[in-house]
């Protein structure tokens, strides 16, 4: 569960994380960087691709302000993996993860913490 987040922190399960992360129903990936910054690419998701068992949802945090974008590539290889994709700002992101976990989906996540 994601307990908080504000510009720059999250709290996960009462850890406390300052740079962007990767949530899988097993563990947290800390320090996730990205490719290409502001675009996300399907090399970027090789955690959440490679995760067992599979999610059924992946809820991106956009970062606070919504920057992150995120290519057709990786929007058709979730697509074809039948991986959903849910992209939000971070604020929203955290809660929709948190109302999918509640009902007992599969998520991963992988959230930008600041802009």
């Amino acid at each position: 569960m994601i307990d908080s987040y504000e510009f720059g922190v999250m709290i996960i399960d009462g850890k406390k994380y300052t740079s962007d992360v990767v949530v899988l129903p097993d563990r947290v990936v800390k320090s996730w960087w990205r490719k290409e910054g502001h675009r996300l690419c399907v090399e970027d998701l090789k955690d959440v691709l490679n995760a067992e068992p599979k999610p059924e949802v992946l809820v991106v945090g956009t970062g606070y302000y919504g920057l992150v974008k995120i290519s057709s590539e990786v929007k058709n290889t979730l697509e074809s993996s039948r991986i959903e994709l849910v992209a939000k700002p971070t604020t929203d992101a955290c809660q929709t993860v948190n109302e999918l976990l509640e009902s007992n989906r599969k998520v991963a996540a992988a959230f930008h913490l600041t802009c």
